[in-house]
């Protein structure tokens, strides 16, 4: 394949690199569409400079996407931090023994909160929270009906895979059993969450009691394989080494070569707040765009790459957009409390449209509005009341 201009240039920097031959092999992939191995990955995290990582991932991301980066007119709905499970790193939930301290909404609430919205040019509701045991598989089919009857064009986006595998056991149902009965009712597509570390010996140690990585993954299969839509997470920045998100990044590619599902891959980092996990210190900034670096590099049949800008920060999301990533998640309206419980920066996560539209474009970069399944709705013009560089080193 004859190179351009740039891809001549990347390769002259890194042969002056000490692991310039290295580098050189990765780029050359990266040049021809080509994989890089599980070894390469681990290389990238333990020797690529941010500068040169940053670099990397953002000749992906401009090729794959060119100048866009995407956001949706969404809001979260969270039926209860209630939840029968106790994981480590959670400063959300409230254990189903001491549920006086949480809330449980109720489906007549729930749906207030939806029509709160008509006449607003939202597109995606999303729902997800604790695991209640009263909220079952049947409470949620009809909650579900009732906002597509009430609103049948607003996107249902619901459900981590550790919500779904209880409910399914609940009702003792197969996953593809459960998972028809939800896509029936209107469920048109998961979150990733609950993903976490895919690694028994991290997982036992964070969140011991819920659905593994088999069951995570078997779930997001059958939803695949009912035409469904998902995201894919993974919780970094705790306990973990690199090897295990290479591992985790590993079998998600993996599952996306035979379904090809996948949306979005969302890199979500530990906050260590008011959790049972906070003398663990939280991962630092160039530690956060390395993460966001290599996965746009490694996870190469991922179309997307998103930063959720609610638990990382509005400005470091911002600076995400130079480091492989091109989607900023949505709008919020200051409906969701998972993060700010934790710690995060947005206490009050909500963001106007044009509110987004300018941290985009502050970033160098094009606003795209999106549906949930990446349907452009509307493209801004790039404002120009501020600039943002990235230096590179």
């Amino acid at each position: 394949m004859e190179q351009t201009i740039k891809e001549k240039g990347l390769l002259q920097l890194i042969n002056n690199l000490p692991e310039g031959k290295i580098f050189k092999s990765i780029l050359e992939k990266i040049i021809d569409d080509q994989r890089i191995t599980d070894e390469e990955g681990l290389f990238l995290f333990e020797k690529a400079s941010p500068g040169l990582s940053a670099t990397l991932a953002n000749y992906i991301r401009e090729k794959k996407h060119g100048n866009k980066t995407y956001f949706n007119r969404n809001f979260h709905i969270e039926p209860t931090n209630v939840c029968v499970f106790s994981c480590k790193f959670c400063s959300y939930s409230r254990l189903y023994a001491h549920r006086d301290e949480g809330w449980a909404l109720t489906k007549e609430q729930m749906m207030d909160i939806v029509k709160s919205y008509d006449g607003k040019a939202v597109t995606e509701v999303h729902i997800v929270g604790g695991v209640h045991p009263k909220m079952n598989l049947d409470f949620f089919c009809d909650f579900i009906s009732q906002i597509k009857q009430h609103r049948p064009e607003l996107h249902v986006k619901g459900f981590t895979a550790v919500e779904l595998d209880y409910m399914f056991h609940k009702a003792k149902l197969s996953v593809k059993e459960g998972m028809k009965r939800l896509h029936e009712a209107g469920l048109q597509s998961l979150p990733g969450g609950g993903a976490e570390i895919f690694a028994p010996e991290i997982r036992n140690q964070i969140c011991e009691d819920k659905v593994g990585a088999e069951g995570w993954l078997k779930i997001h299969e059958e939803a695949h394989a009912l035409g469904m839509h998902t995201n894919a997470t993974m919780l970094y920045g705790h306990v973990e080494n690199y090897g295990h998100r290479i591992d985790h990044m590993s079998r998600l590619r993996n599952l996306q070569d035979k379904t090809h599902g996948f949306n979005t891959f969302i890199p979500l980092k530990f906050r260590n707040k008011n959790n049972d996990m906070s003398h663990v210190s939280e991962s630092s900034i160039i530690e956060d765009m390395k993460m966001y670096a290599v996965a746009r590099i490694y996870m190469d049949n991922f179309p997307h790459l998103k930063a959720y800008w609610p638990m990382l920060g509005r400005q470091n999301a911002q600076l995400s957009l130079s480091f492989g990533v091109d989607d900023m998640d949505g709008t919020i309206d200051d409906s969701t409390k998972i993060y700010s419980m934790a710690g995060s920066e947005e206490q009050n996560p909500a963001m106007s449209t044009d509110e987004l539209v300018l941290l985009i474009s502050q970033a160098g970069r094009e606003a795209v509005e999106r549906d949930t399944l990446y349907n452009v709705v509307k493209t801004y013009a790039n404002k120009k009341e501020a600039t943002f560089n990235v230096a590179l080193n």
